[in-house]
């Protein structure tokens, strides 16, 4: 069988899995390092807006899919 997209686990998508404690302190020096101290903020604050952006349309997708839902099964 060949390898490709079509034949990977879920297991190999999961990035994030397998990161112990190193790898996160590597990639956060290294982060430190690209974008200095005072910039790291800055991002964390976009970074949280952005979040909580995702979060609110999620909610409001949610409410629209229940709003539909109920909507048909007052129909029925």
């Amino acid at each position: 069988m060949p390898a490709g997209p079509a034949n990977c686990n879920m297991k190999n998508l999961l990035l994030f899995q397998n990161f112990g404690i190193w790898e996160v302190l590597i990639i956060a020096f290294v982060v430190l390092l690209l974008f200095g101290g005072r910039k790291i903020p800055e991002l964390m604050k976009g970074l949280g807006k952005g979040v909580k952006s995702f979060k609110e349309g999620m909610k409001d997708v949610e409410k629209e899919i229940k709003d539909i839902d109920d909507e048909v099964k007052s129909e029925e």
